[in-house]
């Protein structure tokens, strides 16, 4: 299939020629047109041989929900893309910008309506760590797709993930989404879905009896369930896993970038926070002079520090052990310890080899939520983190289509 799985987060763009995450180079593209053309015919075809099987030994409602899964996933992959299975079930849509009540004031947000669906679901879609927020391309072409197979979607806009970091206000914001559109709805309640930090605080959110009559399912792609856990793969490039063994994977930079950049104030003297931030942020927009120029407002000692991590020569394991010892803060945005309280059905899917949040912690995910609700648990080695890894094998690629029919299916029972 035609790059389906870029859909995967949503916001963390395509990576660099060297591999690096999209922050470090939002408009970086790792080939050409020209190049992605006769792959993408190749994937097409091969898909339409997966949905022809599934229609002919699947139930008519089965076979109609896996239909409308690989048509959203090609219409994602390209929006251009025409003939039968990108046109199966599609709407046409409205979109508009709207604003989302929230005890913290308005957020805003944007709604993709398809036209002429009644009762339809909805879902809201909580874009990744990305300055642009639901401005973001990807983010908007996949809600896109997902709202022409029927679904109404929320996108909003969480401020700290904008702005690279994890916290849990941003916890509240999505509770407060998914009511706003299950309001707008006529309270039917809707789908929760978040991509890699955003997937753990999405649970987190429907973990909370506040929003669980809003939530009516959840989808978290590349997400966490322990913070602490996350940090020790950080500073000890090993993953733990839930049968107690261990594996070595080095951890890729951004991870560790983003989390020391929420916490910052554990690296510097407290006069040098503001700007070793914005000089941070600035390096993740891919500003390299204008963050250089920051940080020559710093002292001698911070400069030092923050230059030292912006070149990935700083003793991260060091600055790791500074986060750690206020572990409240990595609890704080942590499904861990929380997920008995869930009341809605969960879907899990990661990268077999994701180096910023290693696949364990959806095994973890999985293994402590309730497993009346855990409707599937898709560890894939067709994606890293949130990209389409090589090229997907056939059953990959039917796994990939399976577990999206299973989010329509929970979407409009």
């Amino acid at each position: 299939m035609a790059n389906f799985t870029s859909f995967l987060p949503t916001s963390n763009e395509p990576r660099t020629t060297d591999g690096a995450p999209p922050c470090y180079a939002p408009s970086a593209m790792t080939e050409t047109k020209a190049a992605e053309a006769p792959r993408k015919r190749r994937n097409i075809r091969r898909a339409v041989l997966l949905v022809i099987l599934a229609a002919i030994v699947l139930l008519a409602r089965p076979a109609d929900r896996h239909l409308r899964a690989a048509s959203l996933l090609l219409r994602f992959a390209d929006e251009r893309a025409q003939g039968f299975l990108p046109e199966y079930g599609k709407h046409t849509l409205e979109e508009s910008l709207t604003e989302v009540s929230s005890t913290r004031g308005p957020v805003r947000a944007r709604v993709y309506s398809p036209v002429g669906v009644t009762n339809a679901p909805g879902v809201v879609i909580v874009h990744g760590v990305h300055r642009l927020a639901i401005d973001e391309p990807r983010l908007m072409r996949f809600a896109r797709a997902i709202a022409a197979s029927g679904v109404v979607v929320l996108t909003p806009e969480v401020k700290e993930i904008a702005d690279y970091r994890i916290d849990p206000a941003s916890i509240e914001t999505l509770g407060a989404a998914a009511h706003s559109l299950r309001e707008r709805l006529g309270g039917r309640p809707v789908g929760l879905m978040g991509m890699s930090f955003a997937g753990g605080l999405a649970l987190r959110a429907a973990s909370d009896g506040a929003f669980a009559e809003d939530i009516g399912f959840v989808v978290a792609i590349g997400a966490h369930h322990d913070m602490r856990r996350v940090l020790e793969f950080f500073k000890k490039n090993e993953t733990s896993w839930p049968d107690g063994h261990k594996e070595a994977l080095a951890a890729h930079p951004y991870g560790a970038l983003v989390l020391l950049y929420s916490h910052v104030e554990a690296f510097v003297p407290p006069t040098d926070v503001a700007a070793a931030r914005e000089a941070i942020r600035l390096w993740l927009w891919d500003d390299r002079e204008a963050s250089k120029a920051k940080l020559a407002a710093l002292s001698t000692e911070a400069r030092g520090k923050v230059e030292a991590l912006l070149e990935g020569k700083a003793d991260v394991p060091a600055l790791i052990d500074e986060i750690a010892k206020h572990p409240e803060q990595a609890l704080s945005v942590s499904p861990a310890g929380h997920l008995g309280e869930l009341r809605a059905p969960v879907f899990l899917l990661h990268g077999a080899t994701d180096s910023v949040i290693p696949a364990s912690e959806t095994q973890w995910l999985a293994h402590d939520v309730p497993p009346s609700l855990l409707h599937a648990a898709l560890v894939t080695p067709a994606v890293e983190h949130v990209e389409l890894r090589g090229e997907p094998s056939f059953a990959q690629q039917w796994e990939l289509v399976r577990f999206m029919a299973g989010v329509l299916d929970v979407a409009n029972d």
